[in-house]
């Protein structure tokens, strides 16, 4: 049942593991529901009931995606806001408190002086792209087998792997061709394309890769880039004890991708080319110098989508 009002309502949202805290402003209701399905779907109906102009949420990570993707097929208007922006506003404010009310209270504040633009984000495309970019490894995978068979076998058996090395080939370019089209179907995935793509050493498979298995990039900060990707150096430490430290956890598909787009950029872009030469002339092991590229790479990526700009090697050398 609608609830008929003349004023404009925006609601707030701020994200937690296991509960969303949700501020209904000007009306001053305030709810909290379980992070899951059920919860999901009782917030959405509830929110429903005031046919609020716009629901804002943070970008905080891949907490928030099951919340907007419900809002999407619900046909609700929703903002993905950067975490930077609600910071400063918090800050013009004057706004310091910090509870899980508090902050559901400001988002909805913010959404409604700031009136940021409705996300024309497409969540399930990003679930489409994510799954069409893991085929696309696999695909790429069994063709470097058969590749490496073919030096191997005698030259009878030779045409038995030839038809299956082209097969490879087409469906390979008709998922690229498929990924291509899903971000031309948005314009926010558009514009990050444009921006990621700007980095020489980023071609269009690593940026669909980032788009759609790091959505939440440049809306954090550059630790939690490096750790959502394993390319964080984590310390081994017990007592007297001390061990090498090596990179774990993390998204592996995205950190494949990376490796793969840091040998091109190595060769192609003068920045990281600097680095690895002078990672790799000081002693750092080859594997260990292009880890510690990705994660550069990660950071100056984070800060060009957070600030909407494009490549300039003068600045990401600093």
């Amino acid at each position: 049942m609608k609830i008929k009002t003349e004023q404009n309502i925006n609601v707030g949202v701020d994200t937690g593991k296991f509960q969303l805290d949700i501020y209904i402003r000007p009306l001053g209701i305030y709810f909290t529901v379980t992070n899951d399905e059920k919860g999901i779907k009782e917030a959405i109906k509830k929110i429903k009931n005031y046919a609020p102009m716009r629901i804002v949420i943070e970008a905080t990570g891949r907490l928030e995606m099951a919340f907007i993707i419900a809002c999407a097929e619900a046909g609700l208007p929703f903002v993905i806001a950067n975490p930077i922006h609600i910071k400063r506003f918090a800050g013009a404010i004057g706004q310091r408190a910090k509870t899980d009310k508090l902050d559901a209270k400001l988002i909805a504040h913010y959404a409604e002086a700031v009136q940021p633009q409705l996300s024309a984000l497409k969540p399930e495309i990003i679930r489409i792209m994510s799954d069409l970019v893991a085929r696309r490894n696999q695909l790429l995978s069994m063709q470097t087998m058969e590749k490496n068979r073919i030096q191997i076998l005698p030259k009878h058996l030779t045409m038995t792997i030839k038809p299956f090395l082209t097969l490879f080939k087409q469906q390979i370019a008709k998922i690229e061709a498929k990924i291509l089209s899903l971000i031309e179907s948005c314009p926010d995935y558009q514009a990050k394309n444009v921006i990621l793509q700007s980095m020489p050493g980023i071609g269009k498979i690593a940026a669909a890769s980032i788009i759609s298995n790091l959505p939440e990039l440049g809306y954090i900060n550059s630790k939690q880039a490096s750790a959502l990707i394993g390319v964080a150096p984590m310390n081994r430490e017990s007592g007297c004890y001390k061990g090498v430290r090596k990179i774990q956890g993390g998204r592996p598909q995205i950190r494949t991708v990376l490796y793969m787009a840091m040998m091109s950029a190595i060769q192609c872009n003068p920045v990281f080319k600097t680095t690895y030469q002078r990672l790799v002339a000081a002693g750092k092991p080859k594997k260990v110098a292009i880890i510690a590229c990705i994660r550069k790479m990660i950071v100056i990526l984070n800060s060009m989508l957070r600030d909407g700009v494009m490549w300039e090697a003068p600045k990401a050398l600093n």
